[in-house]
Order: structure tokens, then sequence, then C-alpha cells
């Protein structure tokens, strides 16, 4: 039986043209939209950066015992896209040279860099004039809130490694920054 109404092969180019059009389009929208997408949802779907260890001292014999030792290094961050690069200190200690103390080189108070004064035996910070005992890191003079801050100290295959953190300065609580 013959078909009642033919479709006009011009019917039939406008259609498959019409559909032709949709697919490109999807697949447009596809090839763009999915890099796209995952280049700005990436930074929220990353795991949080743990916390490394930075190795502040090569050896530890050529270490001094019963000196404090300020150690500067870089501290790389990446936050999303952006690295940043900041100069950080610690101030290593150690009675023995098996055994290691290290504190921020942050004072309490404000955030300021603090020195060694070897000839009283204590760091002095010249911004308020904190002073901090030299072997526990504690308070004995000046406006700090707080100890010094101790941060996490390990010694492996020789190295002294530190696990470098920041704090809230100018209130009583050790509470990370």
């Amino acid at each position: 039986m013959p078909d009642p109404t033919p479709i006009d092969p011009l019917m039939r180019r406008r259609r498959f043209l019409t559909w032709m059009s949709a697919i490109g389009a999807a697949l447009t929208g596809l090839i763009v939209g999915v890099p796209s997408a995952a280049a700005f949802l990436s930074p929220a779907l990353k795991k949080s950066a743990k916390k490394n260890w930075i190795t502040v001292a090569d050896d530890v014999s050529t270490l001094d015992i019963g000196t404090p030792i300020k150690v500067d290094f870089i501290e790389a961050t990446n936050d999303a896209w952006v690295e940043s690069r900041a100069l950080r200190s610690v101030w290593l200690y150690t009675e023995d040279g098996e055994k290691f103390t290290a504190y921020s080189g942050v004072c309490t108070h404000l955030g300021c860099g603090f020195a060694f004064d070897a000839d009283n035996k204590r760091y002095h910070c010249p911004c308020h004039h904190g002073l901090f005992d030299m072997k526990t890191g504690a308070v004995v003079g000046g406006p700090p809130p707080r100890p010094l801050d101790t941060l996490p100290v390990r010694v492996e295959n020789g190295e002294v490694q530190v696990m470098y953190q920041t704090f809230r300065t100018g209130i009583s609580e050790k509470l990370e920054a």
C-alpha cells in the first residue's frame, strides 16, 4: 500500500540539517564547557594540603649545642592558581645534639621578628621589648601574651626537619592562623 502522505525531499533535508545543527551545538558546548568547568571547580575539589616537613639543617653535627641558631628558609604555598613564596625563620635549640626545640621566628605579641641576646641568654623582640627564656621560650619580660610558639621537630637521616606553622599573634591562646 502506498504512503498516503509522501514526505517532501525539501522537508527531509531541513529535518536532517536541524538535527545536525543541534548535535554540532551540543558537541561544541561539551568541548568548551567541560574543560572550562573543570578549571573553574578544580581548586574547590582538591584535597587540603598536607603540612610538609621542611629541612632546616642538613647535618645535626654542625649545629651548636646550648646556643640557639636562627635558620631562614623560603616557604612556597599554592592557593588555587597563585603560588606565593615567603621568607620564614625558626630558632633551633638543643642541649644534647639529639633532642631539638624549634621556635617560630615570630614574636607572639605583634608578629615582629626577634633576635637572640647572647649576653643575657634570652630572646629579645626589639619592637616592644618582649623577652623570652632561651630554653623554654617563656615570657620573662614585656608585653607578649604567651610563650614563643614551638613547632614540631624531628631528626631523620642526620637532618633536622620542622613542620612550619603560623599562629595568631596578640592573644593568649596558641591558635593556628
